[in-house]
């Protein structure tokens, strides 16, 4: 019997541990390991940022799912990877073996990378469903002292889509709250253009989410870095394109939410060979570390180079289907490796992504992810925020069922479909 130890409780952990279950777990032991006891479905954070949904709602107690489920689940931290010891250091004092381990730990948010950013700064987050509950404590005390407000993403940051949804939907419950027209607002972005993603773009993302931004009233600021955060100020400098500073100044807030960079978590730091520089896990075609093969890496935590140069860092997003695609990857590597056969499986790495915009919003889908692409589309309209509130529904009963069936994939081929029938695609 082996032990399969996945180390993660979010999207690429759980589904991660119910494959893993599903294809060999009845002659093999499945342990999640989650320094959190809850699993969140993050993409719904910016809603419980301006109390469209409570905490409650999108997260599922971990231990509860885990023992219906028949997975081993220990609510502890790992604070250190030995792979020549096939074992990992806990929090609690323990340490537990491991035959085959799935790294699955999302990042470590690196606000400490600029002066005041941060929840423990100046500005709000909707990263982690506490954050984003923080964030509406703050939001409702700007809708009672209406001002400025600044949102958007720090340089090297790797995830964009929340903090353009968090613009659009805090910019519509304004709307609704009638206090629109006391509230300027301005995106800042690393990005070279608008709806660059970190992909450099999708379809014609560029052109949809600036003209969202246009029709909003909300400026933007792109190839621009976060020098430092205070109390209600921000100080940015714009970038030309050879990287050198093109202007500087001072963007005051009421209220602000900047997601931050990404780095590797603290467990995996500094383990050569193992991560790289950033604390990201190196993996081949395989998902497998070439130094360590019975370690896999899935979802955010996992190595990718940027698509392209730009002026300043822009990462690249691990989306959910990306995600789902390498778990089952790593899944069916596991089994041929514990049958003795060479690993076989690659990922398909495609990103699909329901922005919502509190009203509206755009989906796009590329396929694969890095270009150039067999699908490259990108559509907008009412019929992305109700997909993405049916979406939610869809896979929080996934997590309670404990299925392994490919939801992202499933749900973005059924979209694409709908929009080769309006000609969209």
């Amino acid at each position: 019997m082996k032990q399969l130890v996945v180390v993660g409780g979010g999207i690429g952990g759980l589904s991660a541990v119910y494959e893993l279950k599903d294809r060999l777990g009845k002659d093999h032991e499945v342990v999640l390991v989650s320094d959190s006891d809850v699993f969140e479905f993050t993409p719904s954070n910016p809603w419980v940022a301006v109390k469209w949904r409570k905490p409650e709602a999108i997260t599922i107690p971990l231990d509860t799912v885990m023992n219906k489920h028949g997975i081993r689940f220990l609510h502890d931290a790992v604070t250190r990877i030995l792979p020549d010891e096939q074992q990992l250091e806990l929090a609690s004092g323990e340490t537990l073996a491991y035959d085959y381990l799935v790294l699955a730990t999302g990042p470590r948010l690196a606000f400490d990378e600029i002066d005041g950013l941060g929840p423990e700064g100046h500005t709000s987050s909707v990263c982690k469903t506490g954050h984003a509950l923080e964030s509406s404590k703050d939001f409702e005390a700007l809708c009672a002292n209406p001002g400025p407000v600044v949102i958007g993403a720090a340089q090297g940051a790797s995830c964009y889509g929340p903090a353009y949804e968090y613009a659009f939907i805090l910019e519509t419950e304004l709307r609704k709250r009638k206090i629109r027209d006391q509230v300027p607002m301005t995106f800042v972005t690393p990005e070279p253009y608008i709806g660059h993603l970190g992909l450099d773009g999708v379809g014609d993302t560029k052109g949809l989410l600036e003209s969202e931004l246009r029709n909003r009233h909300i400026k933007w600021l792109t190839n621009t870095r976060i020098d430092r955060v205070a109390n209600g100020s921000m100080q940015v400098t714009t970038v030309n394109e050879d990287g050198g500073d093109q202007a500087s100044q001072a963007l005051e807030f009421r209220h602000a939410m900047i997601l931050p960079a990404f780095t590797g978590v603290e467990a995996v730091m500094g383990v050569d060979n193992l991560v790289n520089p950033r604390g990201f896990v190196i993996v081949d075609d395989y998902q497998r570390n070439p130094t360590w093969p019975n370690i896999y890496g899935v979802g955010v935590c996992v190595a990718i180079p940027p698509v392209g140069a730009s002026p300043l860092p822009v990462g690249v997003p691990k989306t959910g289907y990306m995600i789902e695609s390498m778990v089952t990857a790593t899944v069916e590597n596991i089994a041929l490796a514990i049958d003795g056969k060479p690993p076989a499986c690659r990922a398909t790495w495609n990103a699909f992504c329901l922005a919502d915009f509190g009203d509206r919003g755009v989906a796009f889908l590329a396929l694969p992810q890095i270009p150039p692409r067999n699908t490259n589309w990108a559509s907008s309209g009412k019929w992305v925020h109700l997909a993405k509130v049916a979406f939610e529904k869809y896979y929080l009963r996934k997590v309670r069922k404990g299925t392994t069936e490919p939801y992202y994939e499933k749900f973005a081929l059924k979209l694409v479909g709908a929009a080769k029938l309006r000609g969209e695609a």
